[in-house]
């Protein structure tokens, strides 16, 4: 038995060399994987020449394989082909399920009757749009190693202290970012939504937050969500003037404030001759592309010796800007 043992591992170590692993790999995928030393270099070499039919770039393999080397050693019709085909019915692309498994191979590792279907279930239950269910779980496949009991319910419970109670709510968050799943209540979600609270943003404020915006309650708040308001201070943004910039366009404290936020300001002041208390009254300026938006409409007008608001500068698409200040004939 141990001989046969042996001569497994001995004919999966050449399997693994002939597809490129040095021995340092090898030897971390061994202690990673104690059922590789009984693994057939035939199962192995099945596997992998599925996982490669399936749309898996032979390049990405050894990634694939490093990162969760049990995938080798799983039987391909019991629980690789069922997987695949399981989700294959999720996504509308044949990449999709490819490309999931290449962030995360250890959904390979679970069983569809008792990790996915469950997990299917959860999502719909809480009125996930059926479209939506197959791209949460191809976008973020992390989503089926998470416990429905421990992790899952908490993060819904959370959102529901947030005032998400009508029917639907939830479902549409987590629809719109399925990666706010991943995170901690205690040591992101909620020290973010008080963060949020404490700058002025009512309840209203941070539902709508949630619903639209999910991201930024993933933020860190000493990291990005502090430093960005402080650096809305430095501008000479008053504390209710920061409130209304958050509550109007609330990804402001999560950009970036030395490509986004500082620019936009310098173009506002120093190109356009604006007062910061304009973006005060128009959170949304921040919303539009600095060169294909800001950049061009300003130039346009300041060629026809244009004044206007903010809003009736950007509030509207190429076409109609054009059309409301004649400018048409001069743009074509």
């Amino acid at each position: 038995m141990e001989a046969a043992s042996s001569q497994n591992g001995s004919s999966i170590m050449w399997f693994f060399r002939d597809k490129g692993f040095d021995d340092k790999s090898i030897n971390e995928m061994f202690k990673k994987c104690k059922r590789l030393e009984g693994a057939q270099k035939e199962r192995a070499s099945e596997n992998w020449s599925y996982l490669k039919s399936i749309g898996i770039q032979e390049r990405k393999l050894p990634s694939v394989v490093s990162r969760c080397p049990k995938i080798l050693t799983f039987g391909l019709n019991e629980k690789l082909v069922p997987m695949v085909e399981c989700l294959a019915t999720l996504g509308t692309k044949r990449r999709e399920v490819a490309s999931a498994i290449v962030r995360f191979p250890h959904i390979m590792s679970h069983s569809v009757e008792e990790k996915l279907c469950p997990l299917l279930a959860f999502f719909q239950a809480l009125g996930v749009p059926e479209k939506q269910l197959g791209k949460m779980i191809l976008l973020n496949p992390r989503l089926i190693s998470y416990s429905i009991d421990s992790k899952l319910t908490e993060i819904v419970d959370f959102l529901a202290t947030l005032g998400l109670a009508r029917e639907g709510m939830i479902g549409k968050v987590l629809a719109r970012y399925p990666f706010i799943m991943g995170y901690s209540v205690d040591k992101r979600l909620r020290p973010t939504s008080e963060f949020l609270k404490s700058v002025g943003l009512s309840e209203t404020d941070l539902q709508t937050v949630a619903m639209n915006f999910p991201e930024v309650l993933c933020r860190d708040v000493n990291k990005i969500l502090k430093p960005n308001f402080a650096y809305l201070q430095q501008c000479g943004f008053g504390d209710r003037q920061i409130a209304a910039l958050v509550a109007g366009y609330p990804p402001i404290l999560i950009k970036s404030i030395k490509n986004s936020l500082e620019p936009r300001i310098r173009f506002l002041v120093e190109v356009m001759g604006r007062q910061i208390d304009e973006v005060a009254n128009y959170p949304d300026y921040f919303r539009h592309g600095l060169k294909k938006r800001l950049e061009l409409r300003h130039k346009l007008l300041k060629e026809k010796d244009i004044s206007c608001s903010l809003s009736e500068m950007l509030d509207c698409n190429q076409k109609k800007f054009l059309i409301k200040f004649g400018l048409f004939k001069g743009f074509a």
